[in-house]
């Protein structure tokens, strides 16, 4: 049996009691006790989740942003400011998703992205190969020196600022996909981003990983809810955000997955799949489903029956904010929203609704 990798937070969320599982190979919490809880904190308060299995790429020489334009299908040239961040699909050439990521310019020198776990390995081949093909001579460096921590929730900044001296000063005006270094702090440098996962404001925060530990007990010093991978679906859920793997893969296009606001098309830009994506088109509609009664929960995979034929959900989980079961579906073009569809639950097939994405933002319900 291969031995499960671990983050520098192994020990920490063990100390905590939490609960761990196998998620990609990765040693991870799913939960420190209650998982509504934890949801419930990052809604209303402050959560935080260790993220450090994501993988930290820095890449390094003049023809960063050529190769990007290349390699990706969001376009670079939209970093302009230092610390300006976009989040993209990197595609094969059939259009199908190799990882979704984010890319921080930093400088023209100098672009860092943070790639998926479960995809670390297939991106850095898949970009080694680029850039070898493509005479780009890029320095490509994984910074598994680097651990991620995300601070989520109405009150994350402010708890990042009190846990962390000297950090608001250089975070306090960062506009949402955008990051900033503080350096000199008490944990080393930082990389403060806001970004996140959750639907809520925050910051995603990348240190080293001598100081990780430090920082986590600070942030829990100053009422940073400590939350597992439960908690993490349900909120991304609700947020209508995808996860790779589920939602989107090598075999799915983004245009079937809802991120078509991803692609880039309109510029003379050449990239990867562009082909093969607009050759193809849109296929099917991403939408989302919310289950109409108590009956079941809706699961990946279930059949969705509708008037123009049928679905698949993706993604599914009972919402903790919505107090209703929600989904993630790829549906025949036809379906408009609010049409009521049909979910095979076992031997039942109960009524949903079709909405738009998200169910929530910033902790209020958008969906009737």
């Amino acid at each position: 049996m291969t031995e499960l990798k671990r983050t520098p937070l192994n020990e920490t969320h063990r100390a905590a009691g939490a609960r761990m599982v196998d998620f990609g190979g990765w040693d991870m919490p799913v939960n420190y006790g209650s998982q509504i809880e934890e949801h419930n904190a990052v809604r209303t308060d402050a959560g935080m989740f260790d993220v450090s299995h994501m993988c930290v790429v820095d890449l390094h020489g003049p023809s960063c942003r050529e190769f990007l334009r290349f390699a990706v299908a969001n376009n670079v040239d939209k970093l302009q400011s230092p610390g300006k961040a976009l989040y993209t699909c990197m595609l094969n050439p059939s259009g199908g998703v190799i990882d979704d990521l984010i890319i921080y310019f930093i400088a023209e020198d100098w672009f860092r992205i943070v790639v998926n776990a479960g995809t670390a390995d297939k991106d850095l081949a898949w970009i080694g190969q680029l850039n070898a093909h493509g005479d780009y001579s890029l320095t490509i460096t994984p910074r598994r020196d680097l651990s991620i921590v995300a601070v989520q929730g109405p009150n994350a900044r402010a708890k990042v600022w009190q846990a962390v001296p000297g950090s608001q000063a250089v975070s306090e005006t960062l506009k949402p996909f955008n990051a900033a270094f503080a350096k000199d702090t008490a944990f080393g440098e930082l990389m403060i981003a806001r970004t996140g996962y959750t639907g809520e404001d925050g910051f995603e925060v990348v240190v080293s990983s001598d100081h990780v530990a430090a920082l986590w007990k600070a942030l829990v010093a100053v009422g940073v809810r400590p939350a597992g991978l439960g908690a993490r679906d349900t909120l991304r859920l609700e947020a209508g955000m995808n996860l790779y793997g589920q939602d989107m893969d090598d075999d799915v296009s983004p245009l079937d997955a809802g991120l078509g606001w991803t692609v880039e098309k309109e510029s003379d830009r050449t990239f990867v799949g562009k082909d093969s994506l607009i050759s193809r088109g849109q296929t099917w509609r991403f939408a989302g489903l919310v289950l109409d009664g108590k009956g079941g929960v809706l699961r990946a995979h279930q059949v969705v029956v509708t008037d123009a034929g049928d679905g698949e959900i993706t993604s599914g989980t009972f919402s903790p904010s919505l107090q209703q079961s929600i989904a993630f579906a790829r549906l025949p073009k036809g379906v408009p929203d609010g049409a009521t569809v049909h979910v095979q639950i076992r031997d039942k097939q109960l009524p949903a609704r079709v909405v738009k994405l998200p169910f929530v933002r910033h902790g209020k319900a958008v969906v009737a």
